[in-house]
């Protein structure tokens, strides 16, 4: 009989876990890594088997290197930029690790396949300062809260009125697919709304044409650095096309003409009891997609 304490996968444990994972990924050999006897393994929001989908064409990986664990649920994840045959993506990457063997694979990659300002690869090269710092102990949030500040970030923008049903610092910038989409107005000609931060942003009821956050998952929490991760769907019905900002003058013409939907997983820092910082990668979909790992159709 084994009298053994378990022992816990603890924050190098599962760093360590996300980095072979990334140079099994690298060198196209899945056998090089302890699976689960049952392991549900998703490219894209589709369940594929393991060694299918990027597991073909992912040729090495870039420097941008960002990783957040959650030693209480065995999750890790990691945000960086891939290149498949030579040509760089964007991936977040979600592991969930039982008994040291992985039983859990969601990965979103966002490729430049359209004339869109999304995924901006050259501006994605070095994490930002306030992702990789540990939060002091006495700016700490609890659990419970750092994931009810995330949902109230999706609940602010699912009914973008200009209330803000979370809490933002003032310093508060989100990155999404690589690029910087507050306080940047330069890279977003004719996109007025890009000028703000995250809380001015919602303010303005920008976002009236985001119908629902749905699906919504939060797999990771890691109290270490202050972070969450967020899974789910962003679902456009297509039917509020022109209106104006809360100011009552600015006017808004939505790109979303026809019912779309994105999959998402994103970051929130959280430092003091305020979202402090946003990192969002996302892909657009088919619309009203359901998620493999969804429980609930909320």
């Amino acid at each position: 009989m084994n009298s053994s304490p378990v022992t816990a996968c603890d924050q190098a444990c599962l760093y360590g876990h996300a980095d072979a994972y990334l140079d099994a990924l690298v060198k196209q050999d899945p056998a090089r890594l302890p699976w689960a006897d049952h392991v549900v393994f998703t490219d894209n929001n589709v369940q594929i088997d393991v060694g299918d989908g990027t597991w073909d064409t992912v040729s090495g990986r870039r420097g941008y290197d960002l990783k957040f664990a959650d030693p209480a649920s065995g999750a890790v994840s990691w945000f960086g930029v891939i290149e498949e045959h030579g040509i760089p993506a964007i991936m977040a990457l979600r592991l969930k690790i039982e008994g040291g063997k992985i039983a859990e694979v969601e990965q979103v990659v966002t490729r430049k396949v359209e004339n869109s300002p999304f995924p901006s690869i050259d501006t994605y090269v070095t994490p930002r300062k306030i992702m990789l710092d540990d939060v002091p102990a006495s700016k700490r949030t609890s659990r419970e809260r750092m994931i009810a500040l995330a949902d109230g970030y999706f609940n602010t923008i699912e009914q973008n009125d200009g209330n803000i049903l979370t809490r933002f610092s003032p310093e508060c910038d989100r990155i999404e697919n690589g690029l910087q989409t507050t306080r940047n107005e330069a890279a977003f000609p004719n996109y007025p709304i890009a000028k703000y931060g995250c809380q001015e942003q919602f303010e303005l009821g920008q976002y009236r044409y985001d119908d629902r956050l749905r699906e919504r998952r939060f797999p990771l929490v890691d109290e270490q650095k202050g972070v969450v991760i967020a899974g789910g769907f962003i679902d456009h019905k297509g039917k509020l096309v022109d209106f104006t900002w809360t100011d009552g003058k600015t006017p808004v013409h939505s790109f979303y003409t026809f019912p779309h939907s994105y999959y998402l997983m994103e970051a929130f820092k959280i430092v003091d009891g305020e979202i402090a910082a946003v990192e969002a990668v996302f892909i657009d979909v088919p619309y009203h997609m359901r998620s493999p790992f969804a429980e609930n159709g909320k």
